[in-house]
């Protein structure tokens, strides 16, 4: 299965393909996975075609780059303000579990919660047969390019933040075309890093919560994602495993449709303006702050899923404060 990913190879970033078992290859002649989606949009082709039309470079060792902290992320816009990160929650089959319990702690009474209703909602009609539209997921938003880290890199809680805790997931990436359509480019593992403190004050701060940093996984997996996609997420703290749990995704473990969670982000011009990236998070149903962890600077986040080949791994650090002045004119 075609893999691209972003290497840093003699201090440049490249672009290498991969098809996950032979040699990883520098595809030449262009400068980034966003050059070659456009080229291949352009074209009417598909990135394999466009790929086999693009002069092959050198072997790339993938492990010593991993070892090196040389893997980027896996589609980079040159303008990060034109990269919009945004993400739907509850779209799992067990991940209102956990948020139910939180939100029941706030309340006396024993009716659903928003949450549980939500969830609800999309196992009922998150699903729609072709050609109709199902109902919409929750939507949330949490910033732009700017906010994305690679594999080896920190995530960085911000100073006032209450909690920094890992969200395993995998994500979409999208590329919108000239005429304002959007092309996904592929699947990548991720971890949408949030605070998961504040959303429990109040479920009124959920968006709040999520403008954090995030990272994704090297690969750009292309083409159609598995059915059941399994992996196992970790906290390690120092020596010690303080968290492990298995995770899935991929539609037979969800309550959505990948495609009803596209439209429903899609279906607005504002995320169709051409030229523009997305990245969109498909949601989890395991955390580690659900089964008790607090987190803590220096702790390592640790995703892995088949058929990626690559882990995502990223230490927890936090922000010094920043005053916040506000001046008038």
């Amino acid at each position: 299965m075609l893999r691209l990913l972003q290497v840093l190879v003699d201090g440049q970033p490249r672009v290498v393909a991969w098809d996950g078992e032979g040699d990883a290859l520098v595809v030449e002649g262009v400068s980034s996975v966003y050059e070659l989606a456009s080229k291949a949009i352009s074209a009417g082709r598909s990135f394999a075609e466009q790929i086999a039309e693009q002069p092959k470079g050198a072997v790339v060792d993938l492990q010593k780059a991993q070892a090196e902290k040389r893997l980027l992320i896996p589609v980079a816009h040159p303008d990060p303000a034109h990269f919009i990160v945004a993400g739907t929650g509850l779209t799992h089959l067990g991940s209102a579990d956990g948020r139910d319990k939180m939100h029941k702690a706030a309340q006396s009474t024993e009716k659903p919660t928003d949450s549980m209703r939500m969830f609800l909602m999309g196992v009922e009609g998150g699903k729609p047969k072709a050609g109709e539209v199902g109902v919409q997921p929750e939507w949330f938003y949490k910033g732009d390019g700017s906010q994305l880290r690679a594999t080896g890199e920190e995530l960085v809680s911000p100073s006032f933040a209450l909690d920094g805790g890992e969200e395993p997931e995998l994500a979409g990436i999208y590329l919108i075309g000239p005429d304002g359509t959007p092309f996904r480019l592929g699947f990548c593992l991720a971890n949408e890093f949030s605070d998961h403190v504040t959303e429990k004050g109040n479920y009124l701060w959920l968006a709040h919560s999520k403008l954090r940093q995030a990272s994704l996984g090297a690969e750009l997996l292309v083409g159609d994602l598995p059915d059941h996609v399994e992996g196992t997420s970790r906290v390690r703290r120092g020596d010690q495993v303080i968290f492990e749990k298995p995770f899935l995704s991929g539609e037979a473990n969800m309550s959505h449709t990948i495609a009803n969670l596209e439209y429903h982000n899609f279906k607005y011009d504002l995320f169709r303006r051409p030229g523009d990236l997305h990245v969109h998070f498909f949601g989890t149903a395991t955390l580690s702050f659900s089964e008790g962890v607090k987190t803590e600077v220096g702790d390592v986040f640790e995703i892995s899923a088949a058929p990626f080949k690559l882990p995502l791994s990223n230490p927890l650090t936090v922000a010094k404060e920043t005053p916040v002045s506000i001046r008038k004119l």
